[in-house]
């Protein structure tokens, strides 16, 4: 692929926003009002699960007694809450979205809800620079199984093996990889990904300021 991928598609969480903990407090805030019981390793299980595999994870694994409907509704309002008071992107989000967008098609391929991903799109102003937006609620089954990701390319009429996806979680990570995309990791620093899941990256960055179209342009399938 001469002058890189075809289309570059983004995750949300962690990647974009700073949201790892925000989702983290909104889902124990509800264990907690409904008298369920988190478990160690619960956080990282949830990570890249689409909203009705991790509301049915809150009921069938926490003890959250209220139907996944409830359950996911409960933990969107919290969070859309937190947002509309400050929306926490990470450095670099606006300038590295909106330099690619200027050479490139993008995604956005996220297990989020689709009214987080629509609160994002508006609250940041970057609704303009994805070409293509996929939440978990539009597929059959979250990261890390493709869908999200082949669901992305197909709106965007790209080939999957001719795009690049930018994660930070091992079930991303995965996805991404599944998907036969060029992955780019920018690891989560509060939740690291596995070894294995970080082993899938064609490059590993430190952050999103050195996610560059110069950079972009390097990676081939």
């Amino acid at each position: 692929m001469r002058g890189g991928p075809a289309a570059v598609c983004f995750d949300l969480d962690g990647v974009l926003i700073d949201s790892e903990g925000a989702w983290d407090g909104a889902r124990r805030a509800v264990v907690d009002e409904v008298g369920g019981d988190w478990k160690p390793g619960a956080t990282e299980a949830m990570m890249g699960m689409s909203s009705r595999e991790w509301a049915a994870y809150l009921r069938d694994e926490l003890g959250v007694a209220l139907e996944p409907e409830r359950i996911s509704k409960r933990v969107v309002e919290r969070l859309l809450a937190q947002y509309e008071r400050d929306l926490p992107l990470l450095p670099g989000a606006i300038q590295t979205v909106r330099a690619l967008a200027e050479r490139w098609r993008l995604g956005l391929a996220s297990s989020a809800n689709r009214p987080v991903l629509d609160a994002f799109l508006a609250l940041s102003g970057l609704g303009n620079s994805f070409a293509a937006t996929v939440s978990g609620d539009e597929v059959a089954r979250g990261k890390p199984a493709p869908d999200a990701y082949l669901r992305a390319a197909a709106k965007l009429a790209v080939d999957p093996l001719q795009t690049a996806a930018v994660e930070d979680s091992s079930n991303g990570l995965r996805a991404a990889a599944a998907a036969g995309m060029i992955v780019i990791a920018i690891p989560n620093r509060e939740f690291p990904p596995a070894s294995d899941a970080l082993a899938l990256a064609a490059v590993t960055l430190q952050s999103l300021t050195e996610l560059t179209p110069e950079l972009v342009r390097t990676l081939a399938s």
